[in-house]
């Protein structure tokens, strides 16, 4: 485990504080949640960029044509 110094402002060190009061959990854990949440949502970002630059339409329209021609179901529409 590592150890990072943070330089917060006073506002948001006591909303932290309040919210890890209610959470009952220290704001250690709740700053290394947020962190890791924020990373998570970046790193999906990232990830369907980049798979979206892989995206073929000629492959997507290929995969559709196999798809059974058919109404959907009541509870689908």
């Amino acid at each position: 485990m590592s150890t990072i110094s943070l330089r917060l402002p006073d506002s948001l060190h006591k909303k932290a504080r309040a919210l890890a009061k209610k959470e009952k959990t220290s704001i250690n854990q709740l700053v290394s949640s947020a962190l890791a949440e924020k990373i998570s949502a970046l790193m999906a970002e990232d990830y369907i960029q980049e798979r979206a630059g892989r995206a073929s339409k000629a492959k997507f329209r290929e995969a559709l044509s196999k798809v059974a021609d058919a109404d959907a179901e009541n509870f689908d529409r």
